[in-house]
């Protein structure tokens, strides 16, 4: 792969704008379009790697973000938005089916806390 289309890819995976990333990569205005929607069929397995590999980099910090809304938020709503987001991610039955004391004991077992 050129330095052009790895900037292509890496230009795509942050705008999912084809157009937009093949001027960013260095296109000229005249082509970009063309040459964008072809990279985007030609590169789509490097372009789905580079995509997978950004969200698994960015799912430590959206889980700790999740952890602090669970345990800091001031509203009720947002700690059981969060709650059920940390429940959902981790395989685990809704939310809505659980009690009160179920949903402490699950979190209890994925924080490692103890209420």
């Amino acid at each position: 792969m050129s330095a052009m289309q790895e900037k292509f890819v890496e230009s795509y995976c942050l705008t999912g704008n084809a157009t937009k990333a093949a001027l960013m990569a260095g296109y000229s205005e005249n082509t970009a379009k063309q040459k964008g929607y072809e990279l985007k069929n030609k590169l789509s397995k490097e372009i789905a790697d580079r995509t997978g590999k950004l969200i698994s980099d960015m799912l430590p910090s959206a889980l700790n973000e999740l952890r602090f809304l669970m345990e800091e938020a001031t509203s009720e709503s947002v700690k059981l938005g969060a709650i059920k987001d940390i429940l959902d991610r981790s395989g685990l039955k809704p939310v809505e089916k659980m009690s009160t004391e179920e949903i402490q004991r699950e979190l209890d077992a994925i924080l490692g806390t103890r209420h």
